[in-house]
């Protein structure tokens, strides 16, 4: 009967504290977490997700829209990485082609981040090379809108692609429409090399027309910057004054002219039959002779006076002076006693 007792008691007792309970809730852990809500969409920082099973040619599409519209600057770098990848595979995947990747992302090349503009440079190193000449025309024109941009870096970064076309398809820089006179204007902006007070700058000074353009905006020491424009336009000059190969005899090249298909997109091109007429910056010079002839009426005056100014600075500047210097003195005079 006791025990009976005491299992009441403690039954009233429980009854009790339950009683006090009623009407207030559980305490919550310290680490509680909300699940109850409900969210219609989900927002991803990176748009950098990849599924596998995706069909390769719209991963490649996806990566190269987001290299080109990203608005992180590591989600255009990855992207632009992701096609480096695709383009170096053996085979290389490019469903665009070199034509649909170029139209997409040349406009890059003014891109405000030094890893993004890195990134494109690298993805044109691994272009085919036969596959870039028909588009010279239009890289240059992207190319010289670098050279002439308010940034240090970001012109100096165009150098670079400057000098990979260069290496690529040299000849059809220097002879595609606009190629040979509208890239001397652009050096001469950069440099401050003006052909109409070229016979002024020895006596005034040529320091202090080209600094106004090269030291500025940037992180890059002026005189460094400076010296690396003048290399550059170097090695454009040795391209266009570059001796041609002339071609081997062959009894047939008559009817091959004739009868061959042309082994270059629109072969045709410097007769302009179609196109807009030219006027003299925007010519083709095809040949060593015409790029010759139009330096010298134009810009000789102005290079021998930058050079003689740069020369007078020493260090980076004037050693890369005497460089273009020597290339100016083996090039055309060269070739004006082979002329003789």
């Amino acid at each position: 009967m006791g025990s009976s007792n005491r299992k009441k008691k403690e039954k009233k007792k429980d009854f009790a504290k339950a009683k006090l309970k009623v009407g207030r809730e559980k305490a919550k852990a310290a680490n509680f977490t909300d699940t109850s809500f409900k969210s219609k969409s989900i927002s991803i920082n990176q748009k950098s997700i990849i599924a596998e099973g995706v069909d390769q040619v719209e991963q490649f599409k996806q990566n190269l829209s987001l290299a080109v519209a990203a608005k992180s600057d590591h989600a255009r770098r990855d992207a632009l990485a992701y096609l480096v990848n695709q383009l170096s595979a053996r085979p290389p995947n490019n469903p665009v082609g070199i034509a649909g990747l170029l139209t997409k992302l040349l406009p890059l090349l003014s891109d405000g981040s030094p890893p993004v503009r890195t990134g494109l440079l690298k993805l044109f190193r691994v272009f085919p090379p036969a596959e870039v000449g028909p588009h010279v025309e239009k890289i240059l024109m992207y190319i010289r809108g670098g050279m002439t941009h308010l940034s240090t870096d970001v012109r100096s970064d165009t150098l670079n692609v400057m000098e990979w076309l260069l290496e690529v398809a040299g000849d059809d820089v220097v002879s595609c429409p606009g190629g040979w006179l509208k890239t001397l204007n652009s050096f001469s902006c950069m440099l401050g090399w003006n052909p109409s007070v070229g016979s002024a700058l020895v006596s005034k000074g040529w320091t202090s027309a080209s600094k106004t353009t090269t030291i500025g905006m940037g992180s890059k020491n002026g005189r460094e910057v400076q010296a690396r424009q003048i290399e550059v336009l170097a090695k454009f000059l040795q391209v266009g004054f570059r001796q041609e190969t002339p071609a081997p005899f062959s009894p047939m090249a008559y009817w091959d002219n004739i009868y061959q298909l042309p082994a270059r997109a629109n072969p045709f091109a410097y007769l302009n039959l179609f196109g807009v007429p030219r006027d003299e910056d925007n010519e083709m010079y095809p040949d060593r002779i015409s790029r010759q002839r139009i330096f010298e009426a134009k810009w000789e005056n102005s290079m021998v006076a930058g050079m003689t100014g740069a020369k007078k600075e020493g260090g980076l500047v004037g050693r890369a002076a005497s460089g273009m210097e020597k290339v100016l003195n083996d090039e055309v005079n060269g070739s004006k006693s082979t002329q003789a």
